[in-house]
């Protein structure tokens, strides 16, 4: 069995996007199949994973004489199979094989499925650690912003000084995302919950305004928040800060310039508060209200992002217990709901 690798794609993905990343995927898969048909033969089995940097083909046809090729000709046939690949993708190749003795075409396929496996490992890697670099990148930014602000001699002595505490604890909350940011990854969603935790709404939400303060301002947005009850919320107020500044944030952005944003809060249930964020921008279509949450995806009404912050919302509210809805706002844009469970 053949196994191809590109382990530089993490790095382009990494540098230049997951556009650029899967044009040069498009590119190595044809690249792949020109190679593999002219080196293999009909009956030998290829796979390779959309998503993946891994390629893999089963020598499983017999010669004439009944037996598979010597690891000498799997050598070969990798050398070519790379060397059109590295040509068109001008990528490092890595190439490697294994042999398997028997004739039970079904525990090949297990080893091409667990070869498959890997690549997506490499997947999930990338995408834990690209989620990582995109949440800490909102309070850095936001830090960045107010400091810039500091730095200019208008500034009023009051105005300072709440600049300098909003700079202060966003740096707080800088300081622990970094220590609690490596529980959530895709390996860890199919592990055991984590303990309970609570944490204050109102600190969460005043966080999550004055965070938001910057982004609304350069759109020239209003947020408008409902008044906010004084209760304790089964998440860690760090973590609900960070689900409200994505929701907030992505409504100031994709909403109208100029335009408005609301955040709703009811109390409608006793074991529940629940929050809705409405913009007032093109919505979005029924068809990608599933894909907005998956890791690494967009709607189609989504022309730029990481298709990264919106699926950590899904996986942070469920971790702890909530849910998260996706409806059209009655501002005519998009409503996101939370379910958050109270303490």
């Amino acid at each position: 069995m053949l196994v191809v690798r590109l382990p530089e794609l993490e790095r382009v993905a990494w540098r230049r996007g997951l556009r650029a990343a899967r044009a040069v995927e498009r590119a190595a898969t044809a690249a792949f199949s020109t190679a593999v048909s002219r080196v293999l033969r009909a009956g030998d089995l290829v796979a390779h994973d959309g998503g993946s940097d891994v390629f893999v083909a089963a020598l499983v046809a017999p010669t004439r004489d009944g037996s598979v090729p010597a690891p000498v000709d799997a050598r070969s046939a990798l050398a070519r199979i790379a060397a059109t690949m590295e040509a068109e993708t001008r990528l490092e190749v890595r190439t490697g094989w294994t042999t398997y003795e028997g004739a039970d075409t079904g525990a090949i396929e297990a080893l091409v499925e667990r070869a498959l496996a890997r690549g997506a490992q490499e997947r999930e890697r990338y995408a834990f650690f690209s989620s990582l670099g995109h949440e800490l990148r909102t309070p850095l930014s936001s830090i960045r912003g107010y400091l810039e602000t500091l730095l200019d001699d208008g500034v009023d002595a009051g105005t300072r000084e709440r600049f300098v505490r909003i700079a202060y604890n966003e740096s707080l909350r800088l300081s622990r995302l970094v220590e609690g940011m490596f529980e959530i990854s895709l390996l860890d969603m199919r592990a055991s919950l984590p303990a309970p935790a609570s944490g204050s709404f109102v600190h969460a939400v005043d966080a999550a305004r004055d965070a938001c303060t910057g982004s609304a301002a350069a759109r020239g947005v209003s947020v408008a928040f409902d008044e906010v009850p004084a209760l304790r919320v089964a998440i860690d107020a760090d973590r609900l800060t960070l689900v409200l500044v994505n929701l907030i944030e992505n409504a100031i952005k994709h909403g109208r310039p100029g335009g408005g944003v609301f955040v709703g809060i009811h109390l409608d249930d006793e074991r529940l508060v629940r929050v809705t964020v409405d913009d007032d921008g093109p919505g979005i279509a029924p068809g990608d209200r599933e894909r907005v949450f998956v890791f690494g995806d967009r709607g189609v009404t989504d022309a730029s992002g990481t298709g990264i912050g919106l699926a950590l919302v899904r996986l942070m509210i469920e971790r702890a217990g909530g849910r998260v809805e996706l409806e059209t706002s009655p501002l005519g844009g998009a409503r996101f709901v939370l379910a958050i469970p109270r303490v």
